[in-house]
């Protein structure tokens, strides 16, 4: 059941969930193979499509009940899926299919969340700043610069409660709330894998580390100078109608510093296990019922877990106090993409088929007549996905509609690989629901008093300001 071997290949993790422990108990349930997509009938994705339908509307339609049971309903979807799919094609299948995805996918991806979200939870930035329109703009550029090395949940969190603070005086700043999920939240993730899940999905499955910095930074610096140009405009205008700002409610402290300042070795930490992960080359691959893991992504999953561990043991209570740090969100996010990777099996096995497959007419709408890969209508497809479901698995859909392999795609499909990457990124700020730190930053600023945007109110914000700058985009980079 666990054996060692010798192959040239990194991949991914270092622990097996209960249920799939349990799944293998029995050997029949431990032999690789690996799904025909051609076979399959396309009601077998009503279970992925489910469970995204239920985090996009559920919070909406019925939010007492989403909030006590999405961990039921994200089981009950997964169930559906994978009782069927055992009985109809065996146990082996069925058992080597969710090992794979929860050892080579799933845990990698949830390690590196809870890493970034522990570390940055563990810094609070103490001090009150007086907000301006050009003290607004560079809170959001560091913000967004940092999306990009401790990811758009570890920025956020970091950034948005002195954002908050600064301009507590204040009568308009949803504005400015809504232009911090537009960059930090979004935008400011696109350039590595530690910046948004997608991104790091892409690493896992072999895309380059750099790639993504070398491929759209100039799609990435015109999105960002451009939304910070006008949130200035805009954010200026309504400095000025307020006239004199009332009493600030926050204190001056004293000098602007630091609580938790380990953590920020802590993240170098972080930085430097992924990067170790993609750049060491190991021939040691232990292969866990039939799934290989790579040495590399093994050191770097258990470091990840030690450096959670040690920035749980030496941040004070007092910081986390401070920054209201809760298992909450990492406890919602950890359940639902279970769920969403383990019903994605299916689909991806479906679009890897291509034009054999059931879903032939998705490959045929982003692909041109002479056969070559649309590169403007992935980014609009892979966008429009992103923006009312989860751009996580959306990028994982297109990634494999493009053939999947990352060699091609990185080289040949380079302009289509790149328009996947911006439009999973990018339009994930389009809703709330686009793209998880949304709706936390969404939670934390309602928190402190701010009046955000309706669901739709919000999606007013982004039709008028990102909209117009994603066609400009596709006319210049994506044609």
């Amino acid at each position: 059941m666990f054996s060692t071997s010798i192959k040239k290949q990194t991949m991914k993790s270092s622990r097996l969930p209960a249920l799939a422990l349990l799944l293998c108990l029995s050997p029949a349930w431990c032999v690789a193979a690996e799904i025909d997509g051609a076979r399959l009938s396309v009601w077998w994705g009503v279970p992925f499509a489910g469970i995204l339908l239920s985090i996009a509307l559920m919070p909406l339609l019925a939010p007492s009940f989403w909030h006590h049971h999405f961990g039921k309903v994200s089981a009950a979807w997964t169930l559906l899926f994978f009782v069927p799919f055992a009985v109809m094609f065996g146990p082996a299948l069925a058992g080597s299919s969710l090992v794979h995805a929860l050892v080579a996918e799933y845990i990698p991806f949830i390690v590196l969340l809870v890493a970034l979200y522990t570390v940055a939870g563990g810094i609070f930035i103490r001090g009150n700043l007086h907000g301006s329109a050009g003290l607004n703009v560079a809170i959001l550029a560091i913000g967004t610069v940092l999306a990009s090395f401790m990811g758009t949940t570890g920025a956020s969190m970091l950034m948005i409660r002195p954002l908050i603070r600064a301009n507590d005086n204040r009568k308009h700043k949803a504005h400015v709330v809504v232009f911090f999920i537009f960059l930090v939240s979004n935008a400011g993730g696109s350039l590595t894998p530690l910046g948004d899940p997608p991104l790091f999905l892409g690493f896992l499955k072999g895309v380059d580390f750099f790639w993504t910095v070398s491929h759209i930074f100039q799609e990435t610096l015109f999105l960002v100078l451009s939304l910070l140009a006008i949130f200035y405009l805009i954010d200026q205008w309504y400095y000025r109608k307020e006239g004199p700002l009332g009493a600030d409610p926050t204190p001056d402290t004293g000098r602007i510093g630091f609580d938790g300042a380990t953590n920020f070795l802590l993240l170098g930490a972080v930085v430097g296990l992924v990067l170790m992960s993609g750049f060491w080359k190991s021939a040691v691959v232990f292969n866990v019922m039939g799934t290989d893991i790579g040495l590399p992504g093994l050191v770097r999953d258990v470091g990840l877990v030690l450096v959670t561990l040690v920035s749980l043991a030496t941040t004070s209570k007092a910081v986390h106090a401070n920054n209201q740090f809760s298992w909450a969100p990492m406890q919602e996010v950890a359940k639902l993409f279970a769920g969403i990777f383990l019903t994605i099996i299916p689909v991806i096995a479906m679009l890897k088929a291509g034009s054999q497959g059931p879903f032939s007419a998705v490959v045929q709408a982003v692909t041109r007549p002479d056969g070559q890969p649309d590169p403007a209508m992935y980014f609009w497809a892979t966008g429009a996905l992103s923006s009312f479901l989860d751009n996580a698995p959306t990028y994982l859909v297109f990634f494999n509609t493009a053939g999947g392999d990352p060699a091609v795609l990185m080289t040949t499909l380079a302009p289509t690989l790149a328009a996947i990457s911006a439009g999973a990124v990018f339009m994930g700020a389009n809703s709330y629901i686009g793209n998880a730190p949304n709706m936390m930053v969404k939670a934390v600023a309602e928190e402190r008093g701010i009046v955000m945007p309706s669901f739709f109110g919000y999606m007013a914000w982004s039709a008028a300001v990102l909209l117009p700058l994603f066609f400009i985009m596709t006319l210049i980079w994506f044609r």
